[in-house]
């Protein structure tokens, strides 16, 4: 993409306090589908706002909760909110949302009907947990195992192992997906889904249909192949919060919680600034 005047404003962050806090647009697209206040109990005092601000920013520069600047709210009560907020599936209910807007911007249907699945093995730390050796790639972590649309944004996402093969590891993700997007029954995958298995345990889940992009045998050098560069491309935009540099967690759950975050930052700037060209 050219930077040209036009470009530069759009992706210009120097209004906000931080970089990665929320415009007032990208708030708006939010705000609704945050929980609202208890009805019962004493009333909520913490702005919520500054709350995803502070998520926000250890999603983008990858620190510690204890570092986060003394301007934003406490981190024990940015903790409390993001695990409640994670154990009530909130992240990936937003994330879901903002798919469904963005597709329908871009004259497409709110629910995919093909996708492509891939997974990308990440290191983790001494913090414990879930962990496994991918011989493959010679990374002792975990999976980040996803399914995206054809545009490329994230609709399924499961954390396993790194020593779970992708073949094993596809029935997981494409079985979590399942009842939320209804019509997306057709995948694109790489050799590594390859295979009888597979397609036995997609037997299982219901009428699924899978296809194999696999290089041409006589290509040399690089080659972009049809649609795999599309999830490759989703792990880029993901790979653009320092949270995600490593897996840091220590459960699954958290672990999965970071994607969806990194995923809501992605949808939340490209949405605003459709509706400030519009």
């Amino acid at each position: 993409m050219p930077w040209t005047d036009t470009a530069r404003r759009d992706y210009d962050r120097r209004e906000p306090r931080y970089a990665s806090d929320l415009t007032d647009r990208e708030w708006a697209l939010i705000a609704p589908l945050l929980p609202a206040p208890r009805r019962v109990g004493r009333p909520r005092t913490t702005n919520l706002r500054e709350v995803m601000n502070a998520i926000l920013y250890i999603a983008t520069t990858g620190c510690q909760w204890r570092m986060l600047p003394k301007d934003l709210p406490p981190a024990s009560t940015v903790q409390r909110y993001f695990y409640a907020w994670r154990d009530g599936g909130l992240w990936r209910t937003i994330s879901n949302h903002l798919v469904m807007a963005a597709r329908e911007l871009e004259g497409r249907e709110a629910s995919p009907s093909a996708g492509i699945i891939d997974s990308q093995s990440a290191k983790t730390t001494e913090s414990g947990g879930i962990c496994g050796f991918d011989a493959g790639k010679r990374v002792k972590g975990r999976k980040r195992h996803i399914v995206t649309d054809t545009l490329g944004l994230l609709v399924g996402l499961v954390v396993h192992a790194a020593s779970i093969q992708d073949r094993d590891g596809a029935p997981a993700v494409l079985g979590s997906i399942r009842a939320r997007w209804p019509w997306l029954r057709h995948i694109f995958a790489d050799g590594g889904y390859a295979g009888p298995k597979l397609e036995g345990a997609l037997r299982r889940l219901g009428d699924w249909t899978i296809q194999i992009v696999k290089r041409s045998d006589t290509a040399k050098g690089f080659e972009v192949l049809p649609m795999r560069w599309v999830v490759e491309r989703t792990f880029a935009w993901l790979g653009r919060c320092r949270r995600l540099a490593k897996d840091w967690e220590k459960s699954i759950a958290s672990a999965e919680a970071w994607i969806f975050i990194a995923h809501i930052r992605v949808l939340t700037r490209r949405l605003a600034r459709y509706w400030h060209g519009a």
